[in-house]
């Protein structure tokens, strides 16, 4: 601690060019203060001022030695910020992006709220490709992976497309046995808001293989509801078909064709420290988000 006394010390002085009100600032006698920029000479083995009857100035070591010292101090003071922080009670607005994903992400969200009724959630439900720190956003909850330097991201969990459809329309279409044989069925596609692109279908060859485009939407719930209405084949997240798949309402197709597994991230702007809400609310995301969901 006694080099963070020398620091601080030597930034007052550096910043007043003052021994005597460096001293009074810090409520030490200017010898005192004089002593102390001797003793961090000697330790560092340069000269940090110029001094003369009238003046005191950085040498260009001094200079350079200024722009670290303020630097380590500043952290320093960020960490104690944290630290006492951390035993405050987490309260505030906490702006949130998330996916078009309710079925997901609702009752996680609800049962935040209830754990922490004076976090003020301000939730933007999109699938385009928000820009975290310009926007003012505190958090976003993403797939894929990051790609931007300015942020800090921690995985939630991992999700496995799967193509369904319901045991109606198996029975009136048949069941497809090979993915060729989706040229002949309805199929219910995803479009990327930010590029007008279709989602491709995790499939072998995907490019080579006549998948028709029987309806396009932006969203899950869309093909989720029209797959359970019988009306096509869709290709949607594992997380999303919960109980429709344990209650039989949809049986997924061609399960040995399909290869992709896609990766949930909170993602929220590199900084110093991490407010008390948005710990608590990336660390309930982390718990709570695939609880019980095995990952493969």
């Amino acid at each position: 601690m006694d080099s963070l006394s020398s620091l601080t010390v030597f930034v007052q002085v550096a910043e007043s060019r003052s021994f005597v009100i460096a001293g009074r600032i810090l409520g030490v006698s200017a010898s005192a203060v004089g002593k102390s920029i001797a003793r961090l000479e000697t330790r560092l083995g340069v000269r940090l001022f110029h001094r003369s009857t009238r003046s005191i100035t950085l040498t260009s070591e001094g200079a350079l030695f200024l722009e670290r010292s303020r630097r380590i101090l500043a952290e320093v003071e960020a960490a104690e910020l944290e630290m006492s922080q951390l035993t405050d009670k987490p309260r505030g607005r906490l702006r949130v992006s998330l996916p078009l994903v309710s079925t997901l992400l609702l009752p996680v969200l609800a049962d935040f709220m209830l754990a922490y009724p004076d976090i003020e959630l301000d939730l933007d439900f999109s699938d385009r490709i928000v820009d975290v720190v310009e926007e003012g956003f505190d958090a976003v909850v993403r797939t894929g992976e990051l790609t931007d330097s300015r942020l800090s991201t921690r995985k939630l969990g991992q999700s496995v497309m799967l193509l369904v459809a319901s045991p109606a329309y198996l029975e009136q279409h048949g069941e497809p046995l090979y993915p060729t044989d989706l040229a002949h069925h309805i199929c219910l596609h995803y479009r990327f808001p930010n590029s007008g692109k279709l989602e491709t279908w995790p499939l072998p060859n995907e490019s080579d293989l006549r998948i028709p485009i029987s309806m396009v939407c932006n969203n899950i719930e869309t093909r989720l509801c029209f797959a359970l209405r019988g009306l096509g084949i869709a290709c949607l997240p594992d997380f999303s078909l919960g109980s429709a798949l344990a209650d039989g309402k949809l049986r997924v197709i061609l399960n040995d064709a399909v290869k992709r597994r896609v990766d949930l991230h909170v993602v929220w702007p590199s900084g110093r420290f991490i407010t008390p809400k948005l710990r608590v609310f990336i660390d309930f995301l982390s718990e709570r988000m695939f609880a019980g969901k095995p990952q493969r």
